[in-house]
């Protein structure tokens, strides 16, 4: 008898070929499975997008419509404008919507139409007031020109609001600011020196008690001021010139204002007791100088 050969290699191939086949069915069944259920998920921002632009879309239709009919309402019309500090008249508002008013852009002409003013300010007052408030420069100096100007501290010039016999006058400015004029704002050493000056003098408590009268920039280089011991402010007048007055000069200079301040302060403590003899005291160089009357 003839023995049979069974060749086995073909079989393993064929078995492990059809493991291979359900392995990669089952994988590509598994893919199919996994992309189906990520489309899905994808297309779920796109449908709340959607939706979403929708809603908004609509509120924006209804807030257009409401905000329509509220600035078109009588209901809304001005009937009254209360004006503070001023003598301005703002009646053309009258009978218009509250709500379709720039006050921005009112505030803003008001203020520069009003030099003496820092600030204007519009506000509402719902259903139909509008409140329009004049905040008035506060006068720090007086500035010497052809006419008296008052300084704020921010060295704005402004028309004088009355007598102001308790502020500094500033002299020397003539040839430093040429055609001065109301709203106008400097910045000139000179006015900066006189500034720094006046800052000094009423931050300081050891200036309690004296007058801060006269301050002279011609000068620069020599530039001072003129104070009154206490106890003399409410008979010094500057239209008497003529007459001795109890106070002595400071003389700063230019430079660091601030800073001789506070020496000068330091300087007026340790010299309470002398006040009467003093004729001046220079603190333009390293070491300040304190001038007697009676020395030599």
């Amino acid at each position: 008898m003839r023995k049979q050969k069974f060749n086995t290699a073909p079989r393993f191939y064929s078995l492990f070929s059809g493991r291979d086949k359900e392995r990669g069915s089952v994988s590509i069944l598994r893919k199919s499975r996994s992309s189906g259920r990520g489309g899905r998920k994808n297309g779920i921002p796109g449908k709340f997008a959607v939706y979403l632009a929708i809603i908004l879309l609509a509120l924006s239709f209804i807030l257009g419509y409401i905000w329509r009919v509220l600035t078109t309402s009588d209901f809304f019309s001005v009937t009254q404008v209360v004006v503070r500090d001023a003598d301005e008249n703002f009646d053309y508002l009258k009978g218009r919507n509250i709500l379709s008013l720039n006050l921005g852009a009112e505030a803003r002409r008001a203020y520069l139409s009003c030099p003496d003013c820092r600030k204007v300010r519009f506000t509402r007052v719902l259903p139909g007031c509008v409140v329009a408030d004049f905040l008035k420069r506060k006068a720090v100096a007086v500035a010497r020109f052809y006419k008296n100007f008052s300084v704020d501290e921010q060295g704005v010039l402004f028309e004088p609001g009355g007598a102001q016999p308790d502020l500094p006058v500033i002299y020397g400015l003539e040839t430093k600011i040429f055609a001065p004029r109301p709203g106008m704002k400097n910045k000139c050493r000179e006015l900066t020196l006189a500034l720094d000056v006046i800052r000094g003098f009423n931050g300081n408590k050891a200036f309690k008690g004296f007058a801060l009268k006269k301050i002279d920039v011609s000068d620069p280089e020599s530039a001072g001021f003129f104070i009154l011991l206490p106890r003399q402010e409410a008979d010094y007048s500057l239209a008497h010139p003529r007459t001795e007055w109890r106070g002595f000069e400071v003389r700063t200079g230019m430079n660091d204002v601030p800073k001789k301040m506070m020496i000068l302060g330091g300087l007026l403590t340790q010299w309470h007791r002398d006040w009467d003899d003093i004729k001046y005291i220079d603190l333009r160089f390293k070491e300040p100088l304190v001038k007697l009357k009676n020395a030599k």
